[in-house]
Formats: structure tokens, C-alpha cells, sequence
């Protein structure tokens, strides 16, 4: 017997089977998918726990073969155990600013800061789920140490994942802040216009560099780059190769371009470069024109200078006498332009 459906009935019936097909269709993703697991960071000493802030990086400061502690917190935020390996790492600045490390850990004695590191036997930690661990480590400064600032970071790894937490390491003596600017070059044209330029830094302090460019022209002062942060740390050491835009460079001189960079400590450096500023496109248009114009002019001129009639032994000179006469003067020679330049 065949069941009958009213239109209410039919469309209560489109409804479930609509809902139904939703439920089915909609994947359900794991509660911790983009949880990392876990996390790294320095533990909160008593002036960040007393302020309620917590510590960006660790800062150290020590004589040669001092012995420097502190601590890193390890966080596990997930429901089953992790294992944490712990290591140190020499650390530097690329050039867009970014911190970097060290892919593998220095063998004892050997590279920089990364060697000075110890945990013990908190090398490899096992954190309990939804705990928090704290592990003390040693930076050991090695007797002969050179003053000024290291960088370094510790690097915690788990199942291929790497957290990197930045170490600020001054080793106690004398300072110095020092840089150079080399390789300054003026690159493309127009709105491309770039000013690069390579800094060196020659001291052993870390330079936090501030960037003027000034450019004098061919009829005076050209629009440059007012003072600027220059958007990297400059470690001991680093050099880096930099390019700062130029939007105000002119369209048609010759520009001397001077790049100072100053640096708190007293460090201030700078270099210049000459640049020539042609639009090649419009001289290329009007080139052979002007050419043409030059080689008419030129040709004008040889034909006038053709046509000259030249004074021979008969004629006399302007208020001369004829030669075959007594008495009669020498004219006075011709002095012709020949277009010699002195």
C-alpha cells in the first residue's frame, strides 16, 4: 500500500534528511591540532614575578671564568608526556632582523658562546602532562674570554620541533663601539631608486644603528632620507648588506650620495658614492635627432668655410697696395678658428 505524503509531512522529511547530510559531512578536527605542545621560555626571576611581567630573552653578565646561572621554564599544555632535549647554540642577526642559531651544537672547547653552556643532568627533561618544569642551567665563561657583548641562545628540540630562546652574554671589561660603511652604491631608477650599502660592525658591543642619507647635487641639495632606524641589531663582527629606498631621486643629474650611520657609544661612520641620473628612454628618443642637428650644423659650416675667398700674393690686404708695386705692404695674415678648445 503505497504511503501517502502531505506537502507538510514532505518537507519535515527534507529537513532531517538535510540535517542529517551535515552532520556527516563536517569534519571534526582534533581538540590540540594547532596547540605546539609545548612551550620554552625564561623562567620569571624575582623583578619580573614581582611586576607581573615575564623576561623576553636572558641577560647575563660575568668576569672571565665566572660561572653564570639561571633558569628555563618548560611548559607541556598537552595530555601526555613530552621529552625535551636541551642545548646551547651560537646565535646572530640575518639581515632582515631575524634571529638564527646554529643548525648542530658546538663540540667542546670549540665556536662561540654556544660551547659555554651546561645542564647537567637536566640535559633531557621529561614533562608530565599539563605541567610546568623549570631547569636551572650554567653558562661558563672561559678564562680568556674577549670583553664585550656574545650572543647565544638555548635550544630546546622535541620530536623535530626546535624553540630558540635568545641569550644576551656581556663578558666584564673594556668596550668598545665601532662601526664602518662601505660598498655604498646608488641601484635602479625612478620609483626603484634604492641606496645600498654595507655596515660593519668593528667593535665588541652589539649597535643598534641609526641611518641618514644625504645627497648633493649638480644644482645643490637633493631630497634624501631623513634619520631612520636601521632595522637590525648589529652583532661584534656581523656584516651585513643593506638597501635603503630612495623615492625623492631625481630624474636627470649627477648626485653625490653620503650614507652616515651613528650607533649609541659614540660610533659613527660614513661613505659616499656618485651616481649619474639619465632618462635613457627620452634621451634615446630625441638621441638621433639631436645628433642629425649636430652633423647638418657641422656640415653647414665646412661648406661656408669652402666657399671663403682667400687672399693670394696679388690682392692686396685691407688698405694695402698691390705687391707688383713699390712700396706696396705685406698683408696681414688671417687667424682662423678651427674650433680647438683651449
Amino acid at each position: 500500500m503505497p504511503v501517502l505524503h502531505t506537502p507538510r509531512r514532505t518537507a519535515r522529511l527534507l529537513l532531517v534528511l538535510l540535517a542529517a547530510a551535515a552532520l556527516h559531512t563536517v569534519p571534526t578536527a582534533p581538540a590540540d591540532a594547532d596547540e605546539p605542545g609545548w612551550t620554552a621560555e625564561p623562567a620569571a626571576g624575582t623583578a619580573a614575578a614581582r611586576s607581573g611581567g615575564a623576561r623576553p630573552y636572558f641577560y647575563l653578565e660575568g668576569a672571565p671564568a665566572a660561572v653564570l646561572e639561571d633558569r628555563l621554564a618548560l611548559t607541556n599544555t598537552t595530555d601526555r608526556e613530552r621529552t625535551v632535549t636541551l642545548r646551547g647554540a651560537d646565535a646572530h642577526n640575518t639581515a632582515d632582523g631575524a634571529f638564527a642559531v646554529r643548525p648542530a651544537a658546538p663540540a667542546p672547547g670549540a665556536g662561540g658562546a654556544g660551547s659555554w653552556f651546561g645542564f647537567g643532568a637536566a640535559a633531557t627533561v621529561k614533562i608530565p602532562p599539563r605541567t610546568r618544569a623549570v631547569v636551572p642551567f650554567t653558562v661558563t665563561v672561559p678564562p680568556a674570554a674577549p670583553p664585550g657583548d656574545h650572543h647565544a641562545a638555548v635550544i630546546a628540540t622535541e620530536a623535530g620541533r626546535e624553540v630558540g630562546v635568545r641569550v644576551h652574554l656581556r663578558v666584564s671589561g673594556p668596550t668598545l663601539a665601532a662601526l664602518t660603511v662601505e660598498d655604498v652604491a646608488v641601484r635602479g631608477r625612478g620609483a626603484a631608486a634604492a641606496v645600498a650599502y654595507t655596515l660593519v660592525n668593528r667593535g665588541n658591543v652589539a649597535l643598534a644603528p641609526e641611518l641618514d642619507i644625504r645627497a648633493e647635487g649638480a644644482f645643490g641639495e637633493v631630497p634624501g632620507r631623513g634619520p631612520r632606524a636601521v632595522p637590525v641589531e648589529l652583532l661584534p663582527g656581523q656584516r651585513v648588506e643593506l638597501a635603503e629606498p630612495w623615492p625623492g631621486a631625481p630624474v636627470l643629474d649627477r648626485v653625490r650620495v653620503t650614507v652616515t650611520v651613528t650607533a649609541p657609544g659614540g660610533a659613527e661612520a660614513a661613505a659616499s658614492a656618485s651616481s649619474w641620473f639619465v632618462p635613457w628612454r627620452a634621451a634615446g628618443a630625441t638621441g638621433l635627432g639631436l645628433l642629425g642637428l649636430g652633423g647638418t650644423a657641422l656640415a653647414a659650416l665646412l661648406l661656408v668655410r669652402g666657399r671663403r675667398p682667400r687672399r693670394g700674393p696679388a690682392q692686396g690686404g685691407a688698405g694695402g697696395e698691390p705687391s707688383g708695386k713699390p712700396g706696396a705692404r705685406t698683408p696681414a695674415p688671417e687667424h682662423e678658428l678651427t674650433g680647438a678648445s683651449r
